[in-house]
This record gives structure tokens, sequence and C-alpha cells, in this order.
């Protein structure tokens, strides 16, 4: 079935809480995810959920992946409410400290994306419910209505460790091609010197037959 364009004077930009814009019709603007809805990539399946929260109230958080065994790549991956599970208790360091607010409820709304072999990400599991009050605000006031929800101290942490691993891995390929450059190189003098070798060998030989001949 055709999806019907968007009127001029009825669209609006919604912009996800992922930074990125969406624009869209005002009342369709975003789809219900379903089993079966197809993404190009694992990219729009992202900023499609994100902008699905942003719409109807609660702020999507990037969960767990599965890799390839084959190449190392993402081929699952599931998108949750950031109120998803519970914080770990953890003991206080200091009575007067101010406890930090509860962010984790145990919310069980999420998607699940998995990569076919087309190469389009589909939706394998659609999660609606939310067990808390969803903050629905103006469009224009969405965005900083959702922030002003405090995120999970160990979500900060994940991207900082996810930043930190990235700028490792860079290193370590800068590393891993000086380190090729360095076997290449040495590969190349044990070639040489072999091949002196050879021609050493070979002139002793020439040398010690003519001396048989005399």
């Amino acid at each position: 079935m055709d999806e019907k364009p968007c009127a001029e004077n009825s669209r609006e930009i919604i912009e996800c809480s992922n930074g990125k814009e969406l624009a869209a019709c005002e009342e369709n603007s975003v789809m219900e995810p379903f089993v079966g809805m197809e993404f190009e990539s694992e990219e729009a399946a992202k900023v499609s959920y994100d902008a699905y929260g942003t719409r109807f109230g609660f702020i999507m958080r990037v969960d767990a992946f599965r890799r390839s065994m084959r190449d190392g790549k993402v081929v699952w991956r599931r998108l949750v409410c950031n109120k998803e599970g519970f914080r770990k208790h953890r003991p206080r360091r200091s009575e007067n400290r101010k406890p930090r607010a509860i962010t984790r409820e145990g919310c069980k709304a999420m998607i699940v994306v998995k990569k076919e072999k087309t190469g389009k990400w589909v939706v394998t599991r659609f999660v609606k419910e939310h067990n808390h009050p969803l903050v629905v605000a103006p469009t224009n006031n969405r965005r900083a209505v959702l922030l002003s929800q405090t995120p999970d101290d160990k979500d900060v942490k994940i991207r900082e460790l996810t930043a930190e691993l990235q700028r490792e891995r860079k290193r370590s390929a800068a590393i891993q091609e000086q380190l090729d450059m360095v076997l290449k190189d040495m590969e190349e003098h044990s070639s040489f010197l072999s091949r002196n070798i050879d021609d050493i060998v070979r002139s002793m030989k020439e040398i010690e037959s003519k001396r048989v001949v005399l």
C-alpha cells in the first residue's frame, strides 16, 4: 500500500534525542514499529525508534547486540526504553551523600532488529507497553522535557568507555600498520641476505671445482 504524502502545511521538524532531525507529518510523522518492519541500516532503525520515543514520551537507549561469527560485524541489536532494567544496589560511600534519582524501573518496552541476508534490518520483536508514565510534551518543548529526565550514570559510563574503546582501536590499527611495515622490511632484508648467501655458496663451489681440476 502506498503511503500518503505529507501535506505541505502539516509538516514539522522533529528533533530526536540523538540530535538528528526527522521531517514528517504532524500526526503520522512517526510510524509505530511492528514485526517485519524493514530498515536500510541499523542506524536507520535507531533513528526511527528514537523518533518514536521522542514522539510518545520516552528516551531510547541502545542496548545489547550480537556480532557475526564470520566477519565480526553487528547483525542483531536491541533498542530499549531508558528505564529498562534496575540499577544495582551499591553501598553508599557517605551517609551525607544525596541518593541518586531512580531512573531504572524495569520497563520492558523494546524493539529487536536483525540484519537479513538481503542487507536490510528487520524488526523481529516489538514490546509496546511501558510500566511508567510517558512524558508527552508539545513539539517545540518535547526534547527539553525528555532530556530533563536524568540519564543513568551507567549509560554515561558506557558512552565514555565506548569512545575510549574507539580511540584504542585506532591506536591499535596504527601500531599494527607500523608493525606490518617493519615485518615487510625484515622479510625483504632476509630475502636479500639469502640471495647473497646463495651467491657466496655458488662462488665457493666454483672455486673448489677449479682447484680439483688443477
